[in-house]
C-alpha cells in the first residue's frame, strides 16, 4: 500500500495499539493475472507489479507467494485476529519466447516494497474514515461506549427497548427521569477498509480517539521569555483554552523553565446529543407583604400571619451537548400546596425624641427612700424609689438613649438625653428593655428594677441633669 493511500484512509491522528493479536487469514486477494496467448512451446513468466509500477519479472507465481506469505508471518505474533492481505501488489502472466526473469531481484524488491494491510472495519463520520477497528462489532461497541460516557448502560438499553416497542410513553411519576434520546450531530456509518495493521484501534481507545480528535496530548516545555499569551498564540489557543487545558494553572501562576504544558487542542471527531426529561417537586416559596400601620412607632415591626412554602411538580425537558447542558424547557407544572403570604406590620409612628420638660413618675408607685443631699459623708445625686406596685421602670419623658449597660456601682444604668437640656438617669436595673441610639416615649418601660452594683436592696436610683447641672427631680415630676 502506498504512502498516498495510507494517507487517504489514515485518521488525522493515530497510535500503534494492539500489541498482541491474530492473524485469522492470510490471503493474495488482489494478485491479478492476466494471459497473453503464444505458442504452447513458449515458456510461462510473471510480471510483478506493486502499486501498477513493474518491480520485475518470475518464473513461477509461488515466488510471490513465498514473499506474501513470509511478509505476513513477520506480522502473526504482533496482529492476530486481523485479516492481512498483500493490498498493492498485482502479478500478470505472460507466455513468451526466450523470455528473461530475475527471481532473486524480483524478490529482492517484493521484500522492501511489499505492504501488507489488514482488511478491518471503518468508523465514517460525515463521509471521511477516522477510526479503524477489526470488525464491526468492535465499531458498533465503541459508538456505544462512547455515548454510555454521557447516559448510564440501563437508560440506554430502555431506550433501545422503547425504539423497538409501539407502546405509548406512561407518564412521569414524581422525582423521575427518563432517557429520550441519544444521537450524534455528524452522520456516522460503518465501512470496509484496507489499512496498515498499526492504525487499527481498540473499542475503549477509540472512544477517547471520537471524543478528543487524538490520542497523543501534545505538551509543551516552558522557555525563558515565555508568558501564557504567548504560548497559547503559537498553538494555535486563547489563553482561556490553555488555561482549561490546564486546570492547575491561572492567569496569575508563575510560570517555570522546563514546566510541562499541555497544549492540545481538543476537536472531538463526533458531536453526542443527549435529550432527557425529568419530574421533578419543587418548592414554592412564599411572598412577604408589608403593611405600613400608622398606629405602631417607626421601627416596629409584627408579624400578622406566618409565611408558608408551597409545592409544586414540575416538568422538565433537557438538551446536552457532549455533557454540557445547553437548553432546558419547562413543559409543564402542576400546583401541590400554594404558598401562604407573610404578612407584616410595619410601624410609621414617629416617636418624638425631644422632651417636654415635664417629667413622669419613673415607676409604677412606690416610695422615695432616700432624698438627693448628703448622707454617709458623701452627696447623694439622686433618690431612690423603692417597693413600687411591680417592678416596671419608664422614661420619664421622650428622649433619645445615650447609655445602656452595666456600670461599676451603679449596676444596670440606663442614661436617657431628652433633647432639651435634660437627662436622666436610671440605676441598679435588674435588666434592660433598650439600647442605644433607641429613641423611647415618655412613660415607656424601658427596663426592670433591681439591685445590682452598689445597692442595698431593690429599688431605683433616679438622677436628673439639667444642662449639665444636677438637679431635684422632685421638683420637675408630675
Amino acid at each position: 500500500m502506498s504512502n498516498q493511500n495510507k494517507k487517504e484512509k489514515a485518521p488525522r491522528t493515530y497510535m500503534t495499539l494492539f500489541k498482541r493479536v491474530a492473524i485469522t487469514s492470510v490471503a493474495l486477494s488482489t494478485l491479478v493475472f492476466g494471459t497473453v496467448s503464444a505458442d504452447t512451446k513458449i515458456q510461462t513468466v510473471y510480471h510483478v507489479y506493486i502499486d501498477g509500477k513493474r518491480v520485475g519479472t518470475v518464473d513461477s507465481r509461488n515466488v510471490v507467494e513465498k514473499v506474501v506469505n513470509q511478509k505476513v508471518g513477520s506480522l502473526k505474533e504482533q496482529y492476530q485476529e486481523l485479516s492481512l492481505v498483500a493490498d498493492n501488489i498485482s502479478v500478470v502472466e505472460e507466455q513468451a519466447f526466450l523470455p528473461t526473469f530475475n527471481n532473486a531481484t524480483a524478490v529482492k524488491k517484493l521484500e522492501t516494497e511489499l505492504e501488507i494491510a489488514a482488511e478491518v472495519k471503518a468508523i465514517t463520520v460525515d463521509g471521511e474514515p477516522v477510526a479503524y477497528l477489526k470488525n464491526e462489532e468492535d465499531a458498533n461497541e465503541a459508538l456505544k461506549q462512547l455515548k454510555l460516557q454521557y447516559v448510564n448502560e440501563d437508560e440506554l438499553n430502555e431506550l433501545e427497548a422503547r425504539a423497538n416497542s409501539e407502546e405509548p410513553l406512561p407518564a412521569l411519576a414524581e422525582g423521575q427521569s427518563r432517557l429520550l434520546d441519544v444521537s450524534f450531530v455528524e452522520k456516522v456509518s460503518i465501512s470496509d477498509e484496507k489499512v496498515s495493521p498499526n492504525q487499527v484501534h481498540s473499542p475503549t481507545d477509540t472512544v477517547t480517539l471520537l471524543q478528543k480528535g487524538t490520542l497523543e496530548e501534545k505538551k509543551y516545555q516552558v522557555q525563558e521569555g515565555d508568558v501564557l499569551g504567548s504560548i497559547a498564540v503559537a498553538h494555535d489557543l486563547k489563553t482561556a483554552e490553555l488555561l482549561a487545558l490546564n486546570p492547575e494553572m491561572t492567569e496569575d501562576t508563575l510560570l517555570q523553565i522546563g514546566q510541562e504544558l499541555n497544549v492540545t487542542a481538543y476537536k472531538p471527531f463526533l458531536t453526542v446529543v443527549v435529550k432527557k426529561e425529568q419530574s421533578k417537586k419543587e418548592t414554592i416559596k412564599f411572598e412577604t407583604k408589608v403593611n405600613e400601620n400608622s398606629n405602631m412607632y417607626k421601627g416596629d415591626r409584627k408579624v400578622t400571619q406566618e409565611g408558608q412554602d408551597g409545592e409544586k411538580t414540575v416538568h422538565y425537558e433537557y438538551k446536552m451537548i457532549n455533557g454540557v447542558s445547553i437548553e432546558t424547557n419547562k413543559v409543564n407544572e402542576t400546583i401541590n400546596k400554594e404558598p401562604v403570604t407573610e404578612i407584616i406590620e410595619k410601624g410609621t409612628k414617629v416617636v418624638p425624641s425631644r422632651g417636654s420638660g415635664q417629667l413622669a413618675w419613673p415607676t409604677v408607685g412606690g416610695y422615695i427612700s432616700s432624698h438627693v443631699g448628703y448622707r454617709w459623708g458623701r452627696l447623694h445625686k439622686g433618690i431612690d424609689i423603692a417597693r413600687p406596685s411591680n417592678y416596671a421602670i419608664k422614661a420619664a419623658d421622650n428622649g433619645t438613649v445615650v447609655e445602656a449597660g452595666y456600670d461599676g456601682s451603679f449596676g444596670n444604668k440606663i442614661v436617657i438625653n431628652h433633647n432639651n437640656g435634660m437627662k436622666t438617669i436610671y440605676a441598679h436595673m435588674s435588666s434592660l428593655n433598650v439600647s442605644v441610639g433607641q429613641t423611647v416615649t415618655r412613660g415607656q418601660q424601658i427596663g426592670v428594677m433591681g439591685s445590682t452594683g452598689n445597692s442595698t436592696g431593690t429599688h431605683l436610683h433616679f438622677e436628673l441633669y439639667i444642662n449639665g447641672a444636677l438637679k431635684n427631680p422632685l421638683e420637675y415630676l408630675k
